[in-house]
């Protein structure tokens, strides 16, 4: 039998965190839940052990904007990763928490099959997101802090260092792309500029732009944050055959 899961739950709710660790850890699967109730405790943790799997961060904490807190994860552990939970289930606030790294965004009242889904396929290395209506967006809060409105077609996507991309498992044909459009998708998805993704396909600046806008319109999108999105709503529920460190 395979040593269980380590996951970091951060909640400054104690008995939200108790309920959490229990649902968690009573999943079936093999998990198993340290809990803590501050960023501050989230880092000490996280700095003496290295052996955790994943982290369930809280987006309002008393000591730290959960979005900073989320940032500095990322920076600190880039092949950690990160699920959101949190009472807001906004779509602003999806793609803002998905932009900043994070591979997963459960609303607190999700079904607790639905956090089961989440941390599976996150743990696959593919991004969770609730269903969402993804062209309906509007740009984010201006007192968010968000940089980019849903149509900045330039606005990096989130980067997925240290996980499996979330193309696994999808061909041209399914997206009803062309296969080099499936490349560039495949290096939008890695946080690539248009000016990389044209030094590495050795194809001009130009027809990456017309190959970027081919993608967004196949997959009805006007971002690539939202492009990530879009693809990592394409998995079937249930499609992950067992629970596993990703690859």
């Amino acid at each position: 039998m395979s040593a269980p899961l380590k996951a970091l739950l951060v909640d400054d709710h104690p008995l939200i965190l108790a309920a959490l660790k229990s649902v968690v850890e009573g999943m079936g699967a093999p998990y198993r839940v340290v809990g803590v109730g501050s960023a501050s405790a989230a880092r000490e943790a996280l700095a003496a052990d290295s052996s955790f799997d994943l982290v369930l961060l809280d987006l309002n904490l008393g000591d730290a904007n959960g979005f900073d807190l989320l940032v500095e994860l990322r920076r600190a552990y880039p092949a950690l990763p990160v699920v959101v939970l949190s009472a807001s289930d906004r779509s602003s606030d999806v793609i803002r928490a998905i932009d900043l790294g994070a591979m997963g965004f459960v609303p607190k009242r999700a079904s607790n099959e639905a956090l089961f889904e989440a941390l599976r396929t996150v743990m696959m290395g593919r991004i969770y997101v609730p269903p969402m209506s993804l062209r309906s967006n509007p740009k984010f809060d201006e007192q968010d802090g968000a940089a980019a409105p849903a149509g900045d077609v330039n606005a990096p996507p989130p980067r997925l260092d240290g996980v499996r991309s979330p193309l696994a498992g999808l061909t041209p044909a399914k997206l009803k792309i062309t296969p080099r459009q499936f490349d560039v998708l495949a290096l939008l998805l890695r946080g690539q500029s248009n000016k990389l993704i044209a030094r590495e396909l050795n194809v001009s600046l130009e027809t990456v732009k017309d190959h970027v806008a081919a993608v967004l319109r196949a997959l009805n999108v006007n971002s690539r944050t939202q492009a990530v999105l879009a693809v990592s709503q394409m998995h079937e529920p249930g499609s992950v055959p067992q629970w596993r460190r990703p690859d």
